[in-house]
């Protein structure tokens, strides 16, 4: 590997949540190409990558958010590009969903007598491991947990070529969700909408970054 840990820090350190973005520049294509190929190659709980993510640049749309986006009031106006992480619902995550026996035969192409056994024990960790089904929102919460993981991929690797981000959850999840099934992004049902990132470039320096010390957050046994 070529990259250093001082740059990764680096861009640990450069990365902050920009809430308002130089709305006159805007992000090369193969820029962001490369951020959302992190988020596509991040990983999740039996590789079943239980998310879906939506590039929004349609400003209309983007206006509709806004009424009940508090929490992206200038960042919805001024992102170069701004992406609307979804996650699955119980109904998307059974074990004989079409989601999970696509991923298991399509994807991961394991054959009959494996995906057989991966579902039967995905279907035991869902039931009693972790006790999930039966439970609508721990299941999204579940998978929305995931859609976290290719989230801050996508923001650091934005962050080590020079590109600002704001993770967003400061929105009204009913009147946002109605917007999006009435513009057919998300249908309510098998996809929700968990979180919402913005990518840009920053008008201004942020404050100095602050964080506990590591002896604070960290214990050895």
């Amino acid at each position: 590997m070529s990259i250093t840990k001082e740059e990764v820090l680096n861009a640990f350190r450069f990365r902050h949540a920009c809430k308002e973005f130089d709305s006159a520049r805007k992000i090369p294509d193969y820029e962001f190409a490369f951020i959302l190929e992190t988020g596509r190659l991040s990983p999740s709980s039996y590789g079943f990558e239980p998310w879906q993510l939506v590039v929004l640049q349609d400003p209309v749309i983007r206006e509709k958010l806004r009424a009940n986006t508090w929490g992206a009031q200038k960042t919805l106006p001024t992102a170069s590009h701004f992406v609307l992480l979804l996650a699955r619902t119980q109904e998307a995550l059974t074990p004989e969903s079409d989601h999970i026996q696509h991923i298991i035969r399509d994807v991961q192409q394991l054959p009959p007598e494996n995906a057989a056994g991966k579902t039967s024990v995905y279907r035991k960790f869902l039931e009693t491991d972790f006790g999930l089904l039966g439970s609508e929102r721990a299941v999204w919460d579940w998978a929305g947990k995931q859609a976290y993981i290719a989230l801050g991929n996508m923001m650091t690797a934005a962050a080590m070529i020079g590109i600002d981000s704001c993770p967003i959850e400061g929105f009204e999840h009913v009147p946002v969700e109605r917007v999006l099934q009435e513009e057919g992004i998300a249908d309510g049902e098998r996809l929700r909408l968990v979180s919402m990132v913005a990518f840009g470039y920053r008008v201004r320096e942020p404050r100095s970054k602050t964080r506990r010390p590591i002896e604070e957050i960290v214990t050895w046994l």
